[in-house]
């Protein structure tokens, strides 16, 4: 077990209609096509897979994948979609746990990868998607840049969402590393507010840079988001992908 926050039966259970936006086709048809065309002809393995709002369209587009979840409750309603025979899900965390065979692109999306508390573990999840690889295989990771530019002296918090139904806002512990997800939710329309929070480690696209390197991994391209438009210094995200040499 690592230091990643398990989500519950309730939270699983309401993710999806809480993400429909991230299920949009806006949203997920330049992912699926990115990850697509890194698979190729081989296998994919998603770390962190979840209800599969990435993992089961993209094994509809006919790339065979595989999941990794540490929570049973996401992964009993990603079961609801598709079968263990057509999308095989392991139940562990994604810095150690191995499935079987060999893979030409493991992907781990939407900041999931801050889930793991600790640096170590931020890089064994690195030394376990290069074990899973196989030579000039990809190992692909969606991350927010950290919004540290929006925190000036004195301010404890970032607001990430306003709106009619939800109020988001993440706190900081600079030393640690560590930002805590605020979120207030309306469900219905009572007016009354569901307080929940996560905790994440934020990493620096450089620090994730050395994780590589640490497992045997190649920086190959860094853009702002799965359609592929440049990274720069403004950027609130980045997808990262990282080559195991041939």
């Amino acid at each position: 077990m690592t230091s990643s926050e398990l989500w519950t039966h309730a939270t699983a259970d309401r993710y999806d209609a809480e993400e429909s936006e991230m299920s949009s086709a806006a949203v997920l048809d330049p992912t699926l096509t990115f990850l697509a065309e890194l698979a190729g002809e081989g296998r994919a393995l998603e770390f962190a897979i979840g209800t599969g709002r990435v993992g089961v369209p993209l094994r509809e587009r006919g790339v065979p994948v595989v999941g990794i979840e540490l929570s049973e409750h996401m992964a009993a309603v990603l079961r609801r979609k598709i079968d263990e025979d057509a999308l095989p899900v392991a139940i562990g965390d994604m810095a150690t746990t191995v499935v079987p065979g060999e893979f030409t692109l493991v992907y781990l999306v939407y900041n999931t990868i801050t889930n793991l508390l600790t640096q170590d573990e931020q890089v064994e999840c690195f030394r376990n998607a290069a074990r899973h690889l196989g030579p000039g295989g990809r190992f692909v990771i969606e991350l927010g840049v950290p919004p540290l530019r929006f925190l000036p002296p004195g301010q404890v918090a970032v607001p990430f969402d306003v709106s009619e139904h939800h109020l988001g806002f993440d706190t900081f512990d600079l030393v640690e590393q560590i930002l805590v997800s605020h979120h207030f939710t309306r469900d219905g329309d009572d007016g009354r507010y569901r307080r929940g929070n996560s905790r994440h480690r934020y990493a620096w696209p450089a620090e994730l840079d050395l994780m590589a390197r640490i497992a045997g991994l190649e920086l190959e391209r860094r853009v702002a988001g799965w359609d592929g438009a440049p990274f720069t210094q403004d950027s609130a995200k980045h997808v990262s992908v990282w080559r195991k040499p041939a």
